[in-house]
């Protein structure tokens, strides 16, 4: 998992880095919001953001704002660090810009941890859920091929494709859903096919 630091102090940012590598994680460190805004651009940027509430070019409140406006379709989980007290106001806005959880510098290491990890259980739920939706989608995308007009022979029942082919109907349904079949008689057709047998045994050997 890589952890993106926008921290303008380098000691504590040094300090930060190193105890997130001791953990095991990859990190990508930058001394300003402006360049934290331009590594979350890219393809591959990291999913979780430790970010400083204020440090040169945008501010972490501005950084979370535009990553939730700008970035919506990308996961993302973002803490934001200060050093002034975090008041109920301060908090509210912190979130309402779109950070998902704060933290108080200086900060203890067992809290840091705890707080990425939360993190990552968050965004292997999201992850999770865009996954679930993509395949409902496309199982809906499947079942809408069966809608509109479907040519069907009055006589053997078949059905025409797009390309002038004709199938049985059961063939034509199974190749386009997860649908299978199980044979059997209507009641009406199966009063039919006894009146078949009865008319065959009454005639004469």
């Amino acid at each position: 998992m890589k952890i993106l630091i926008a921290e303008d102090d380098s000691i504590t940012r040094a300090a930060l880095a190193q105890l997130l590598r001791n953990w095991n994680y990859e990190t990508i460190c930058v001394n300003n919001g402006d360049k934290a805004w331009t590594a979350l651009q890219k393809e591959d940027s990291p999913l979780i953001v430790l970010t400083d509430w204020q440090m040169p070019g945008m501010n972490g409140d501005e950084l979370c704002r535009l990553a939730r406006e700008k970035l919506a379709d990308k996961p993302l989980h973002m803490i934001l660090m200060t050093a002034t007290p975090l008041t109920v106001e301060k908090k509210v806005h912190g979130l309402s810009a779109g950070a998902d959880d704060y933290l108080s510098k200086p900060y203890d290491s067992r809290e840091l941890l705890a707080r990425v990890r939360v993190g990552e259980r968050v965004l292997a739920l999201q992850i999770e859920l865009r996954s679930r939706v993509q395949q409902l989608e496309e199982a809906l995308g499947q079942v809408k091929q069966l809608q509109g007009l479907l040519p069907i022979c009055v006589d053997c029942k078949k059905i025409r494709d797009d390309q002038n082919y004709w199938h049985k109907v059961e063939n034509y349904i199974a190749a386009r859903t997860d649908a299978s079949f199980t044979h059997g008689f209507c009641p009406g057709c199966f009063k039919e096919r006894m009146k078949e047998v009865e008319a065959s045994a009454s005639q004469p050997a």
